[in-house]
């Protein structure tokens, strides 16, 4: 219902901002505007499902040779326990374990076309011992705000952009960067406890904490030891092993199982083309409605009220050209990846702008498409408190990246 009501927002208040902007300034073009971007988007909704249709083919495919094969079982006894004080609706050992770890290992590495067909599968399977199918479960939410909350370890594609825009140093977001997804990530998790009150000072979930935070610190030590000339390298590196050498390994063990890991592979891709195209009506009817928010002035307005703001409270604005990314970062992904491009064509990768706009970037994920396209995957229409959890993750992953970018850059 929620998203039902921020849906009917985008619309009615793009279109009440562009009436006020045709009485006051006589603009026409406004309409013409918005009703060219309705059309953009929605074939940028297709071509998105169109994209990911060969990815999930691809890694539902692979994604079901390693569950004949018995990966995804190792994968889900390793972090039974975790998970099952995370997600207590989840039986133990059931595969969806492995689904949601890979799916976060991915998305920790930046491989957003890995993660999000896993992620997809993993959805799925939860839905399998959802009770109310169009209602989304407690486990559900959980795993979405932990996807939309974005933790990233090497944002690889952030790197590759600032270095094709031209930055003398494309990795000096890595730790800021890492920083602030980590508060995004922290304060995802801490409000969906919050809602479904789990009790994260439970001795397991402290451990399985205590582990990954030490694994980060070390982490943060390897690359802060480094020459910043090499982490881009580096991590593009890591990443790109760790990922063939899963593949690899799923094969492996397939072929040392003696499974049909073809035929294997061929079943998996079917159900990944299935879910590809049951995700279309959801990616076109959220993004054909921040296009006309958009498109409206509407984003424009609420940029420069906040930019208004902070001067009332004499607080420095030097980030308030970063702002179009922050905005639309919990809109739209590829528009927040426009955003930041733009603001360091404008005014420089290196600028101190140029950083906050690629620190927002990294510091979250894209909340209304990942809900569109998650929930979308299994057709649940109540997102419960799927969205407020979200945003609050979205809202501390992005002041985050500011204060951050303030105390690297500036």
């Amino acid at each position: 219902m929620v998203l039902n009501y921020i849906w009917i927002f985008f619309f009615l208040i793009g279109f009440l901002v562009a009436l006020i902007d045709l009485f006051l300034t006589g603009n026409t073009e406004v309409f013409n505007e918005m009703l060219t971007a309705t059309f953009s988007s929605s074939k940028t909704g297709f071509e998105i499902a169109l994209g990911l249709t060969g990815v999930l083919a691809l890694w539902m495919g692979l994604m079901k040779i390693g569950e004949k094969a018995g990966v995804i079982q190792v994968f889900a006894r390793i972090i039974g326990p975790f998970f099952h004080r995370l997600f207590p609706e989840i039986p133990k050992n059931h595969p969806v374990n492995g689904s949601i770890v890979m799916n976060i290992a991915a998305n920790m590495l930046g491989l957003d076309n890995a993660a999000t067909p896993i992620g997809l599968k993993a959805m799925n399977q939860m839905q399998e011992f959802n009770p109310r199918k169009d209602t989304a479960s407690n486990a559900q939410i959980m795993f979405l705000v932990l996807n939309t909350s974005g933790l990233t370890v090497i944002p690889v594609s952030i790197m590759v952009y600032r270095a094709e825009m031209g930055a003398a140093n494309p990795a000096d977001i890595f730790l800021p960067i890492l920083i602030a997804t980590s508060f995004s990530t922290l304060v995802g998790l801490l409000a969906v406890s919050a809602f479904q009150r789990i009790n994260l000072f439970n001795k397991v979930v402290l451990a399985y904490l205590g582990v990954f935070i030490a694994l980060l610190i070390g982490l943060i030590a390897y690359f802060t030891s480094i020459p910043k000339e090499e982490i881009g390298p580096i991590s593009s590196f890591i990443s790109s092993f760790l990922l063939l050498s899963i593949i690899v390994s799923f094969i492996g063990l397939g072929w040392y199982k003696k499974i049909n890991a073809y035929d294997a592979f061929i079943e998996g891709a079917r159900e990944g083309f299935g879910i590809a195209i049951k995700i279309i009506p959801y990616l076109v009817a959220i993004l054909v409605a921040i296009a006309v928010f958009r498109a409206s002035g509407a984003m424009d307005f609420l940029q420069a009220g906040i930019a208004s703001f902070f001067k009332f409270l004499n607080v420095n604005t030097d980030f308030i050209d970063a702002l179009p990314t922050a905005l639309m970062k919990p809109l739209s992904g590829t528009g927040a990846r426009g955003m930041m491009i733009d603001v360091m064509n404008t005014h420089g990768a290196d600028s101190f702008v140029g950083r906050v706009a690629s620190t927002v970037q990294g510091s979250t994920d894209t909340t209304f498409y990942v809900i569109a396209l998650y929930f979308g995957s299994v057709g649940i229409k109540r997102t419960r408190h799927a969205l407020a959890a979200g945003l609050m993750a979205d809202f501390a992953g992005i002041i985050a990246a500011i204060v951050i970018a303030y105390i690297f850059f500036h």
